[in-house]
């Protein structure tokens, strides 16, 4: 979720945030859930002060976003001290923000002869006492307690996310509606999908248009092959742009890459819009809305591909060719007619 390595997170307990770090996710360009990961609370070497000040100052910006502290502790870490030091002077400063405590590890108590995870939620005798413990220790501080266990595929637990929809119901008594609206839809894969695909879409459009008006510009030029150099620059650099905005960056021959994979067959009629163009007058406001509807097209089909990417999955070029060439003809009809 934060797109941090593997082996930071594998070293779970150790600490290994030096300083309070944030991750915005799915990017940081149109983030939904903005992670502030501090440092180990408990850990000695800390000032405590000096954390508390800083996420003070945190807590005291301006914001229209729902807040929530969650406090994490490994079931089998009774030296939380400090942490209810902490969490205590900030509930007594931010009363309204609720505050989440969240049990990790479980399977480090387990019974000697457990290979796996039970049935959701653990009913052995070692997670219950700990966690009954646990819940008194931060009775006075937080509003809610849940298990969970989120491992490595390696470890061999499955599944992988052990309490992961009991922690997204949490989250969702202790938000407002809305954000915990946002947040059943993080967690479903299935919606997820949908839902982000169409938030960025609209906001990569608002990139798409005018690059598709520029080119109309550049290709209204009446001069065959004159334009083909420069129109190619500016497609390029509007696929590294959507790169960006899906957490992508690509160098410009990278997104010249991109573009010679997902065009595919509209290489010859690119040539033929040029040619086109011997027809004085009439052929080249026909390149001109060609080159919009092209644009427009590529734009959509790159949006299929960085959206693959960012959602973990290998670029289907058969799914892209189909969705530039229905976005292609559905942009003629909107660029039909356009001029310089």
């Amino acid at each position: 979720m934060t797109g941090v390595s593997a082996e930071i997170v594998g070293q779970g307990f150790r600490p290994h945030t030096q300083h309070t770090q944030r991750y915005a996710y799915p990017s940081n360009d149109l983030p939904l859930l903005i992670f502030t990961d501090t440092v180990g609370l408990g850990d000695v070497k800390q000032d405590t002060q000096l954390i508390i000040q800083e996420l003070v100052g945190d807590l005291k910006k301006e914001t229209r976003s729902a807040r929530i502290l969650l406090l994490t502790v490994k079931i089998n870490d009774f030296a939380t001290d400090t942490l209810r030091q902490i969490a205590q002077q900030l509930r007594q400063q931010y009363p309204n923000i609720p505050c989440l405590l969240v049990v990790t590890c479980l399977h480090e108590v387990y019974p000697t002869d457990t290979v796996d995870h039970s049935a959701y939620p653990p009913d052995y005798q070692e997670i219950n006492r700990a966690f009954v413990a646990m819940q008194q220790a931060f009775a006075e501080i937080t509003d809610r307690s849940v298990l969970i266990d989120f491992t490595l595929e390696e470890d061999g637990y499955n599944p992988v996310f052990y309490g992961l929809e009991a922690l997204r119901d949490s989250l969702a008594e202790l938000l407002p509606e809305a954000e915990a609206q946002a947040i059943y839809q993080l967690l479903d894969q299935e919606e997820a999908g949908k839902q982000l695909g169409n938030l960025y879409r609209d906001a990569a459009r608002r990139y798409i248009l005018p690059f598709s008006i520029m080119s109309a510009t550049l290709a209204a030029v009446p001069l065959p092959f004159a334009t083909m150099p420069v129109l190619t620059a500016l497609q390029v650099s509007m696929v590294g742009l959507l790169g960006k905005l899906y957490g992508q960056t690509i160098t410009p021959s990278q997104a010249g890459g991109v573009v010679s994979a997902i065009a595919g067959g509209f290489l010859a009629q690119a040539i033929a819009r040029e040619l086109i163009k011997f027809i004085p007058g009439f052929g080249s406001a026909i390149a001109a809305s060609w080159a919009a509807a092209y644009t427009w097209a590529l734009g959509e089909a790159a949006c299929v591909y960085f959206g693959d990417l960012m959602g973990g999955k290998k670029p289907d070029p058969q799914k892209i060719q189909l969705v530039m060439q229905e976005a292609f003809q559905a942009a003629q009809e909107r660029f039909k007619g356009i001029k310089r």
